[in-house]
């Protein structure tokens, strides 16, 4: 499978944690701008803190392998 690369504006973790979000957002089916099923407040705010949590501490996540 072809990588699927995507542009920081920035090097914060809280960038890298923002572009996360969005890339989750997209897996899920989510939309924070337009589109037919929008993101709620609850899930976007929780969301981004679990990837800026992901960004910190990368090691703190339990892996999961993906199914086949």
């Amino acid at each position: 499978m072809a990588e699927k690369r995507v542009s920081v504006l920035g090097d914060s973790a809280e960038a890298v944690a923002y572009v996360l979000l969005q890339c989750v957002a997209v897996s899920e089916g989510k939309r924070l701008n337009d589109g037919f099923v929008y993101a709620d407040r609850k899930w976007i705010l929780d969301t981004y803190a679990e990837c800026l949590d992901a960004i910190r501490s990368p090691n703190g996540r339990e892996r999961v392998t993906p199914q086949t």
